[in-house]
């Protein structure tokens, strides 16, 4: 499949899901969040769902979490954010109230209502690895109840796509005191992608 025909798959699966109202999250959106990036990526990063401000832009990791990720992807792997895909398990932004004060994991029943989308994603994309960021995207994709601190850096894989877990940043901010490895561990597992990319 060549890209042109990725990106008109994807730009149909975002026409046919963009107004998708099948759990609670759909009534208390401002945007319902799709994923970016190029369809043809040989990288594709998956974290658990919107935050505040990807909620109010419509884009995927573009708050203080995404832009440690983007750090991560063009000065930590030297590519290029528009050259891989970033997407989430759900596309609407999980908050524990209607005011959207805190944010939380989505919960069994948003992920079973949503999670065919990013399943659709990741067949059309079908990049070379995949990177999961934290529990929720590690343990939905990998089918695994393992948590993030024992699988991440561990080699697993979603049909035939290695998948490599790791930190989500958001993680790595909340735990960015002196002393922490966090960070080292998380530039660890990305040392396994940029390794794996390099030979095949």
């Amino acid at each position: 499949m060549n890209i042109s025909e990725k990106e008109k798959l994807l730009n149909n699966l975002y026409l046919t899901t963009k107004d998708c109202m099948k759990c609670k999250l759909g009534k208390c959106r401002n945007c319902f969040v799709f994923g970016e990036g190029n369809p043809d990526a040989p990288v594709m990063f998956i974290g658990e769902g919107p935050g505040k401000q990807e909620d109010l832009q419509g884009r995927p990791f573009v708050g203080p979490a995404g832009e440690l990720l983007t750090a991560i992807i063009e000065k930590g792997m030297k590519i290029p954010r528009s050259q891989v895909y970033i997407g989430n398990v759900v596309k609407c932004r999980p908050t524990v109230d209607l005011k959207g004060f805190r944010d939380r994991p989505p919960e069994k029943d948003e992920v079973s209502a949503c999670s065919w989308i990013l399943l659709e994603q990741i067949n059309i994309i079908h990049p070379k690895i995949i990177v999961t960021l934290g529990n929720p995207a590690t343990k939905f994709l990998l089918n695994t109840e393992i948590g993030i601190t024992k699988m991440r850096g561990t080699l697993n894989y979603y049909k035939d796509i290695p998948v490599i877990p790791t930190y989500h940043p958001s993680y790595i901010l909340r735990n960015d005191y002196p002393g922490s490895t966090t960070k080292r561990e998380t530039w660890e597992d990305i040392k396994k992608v940029i390794k794996y990319l390099a030979e095949n």
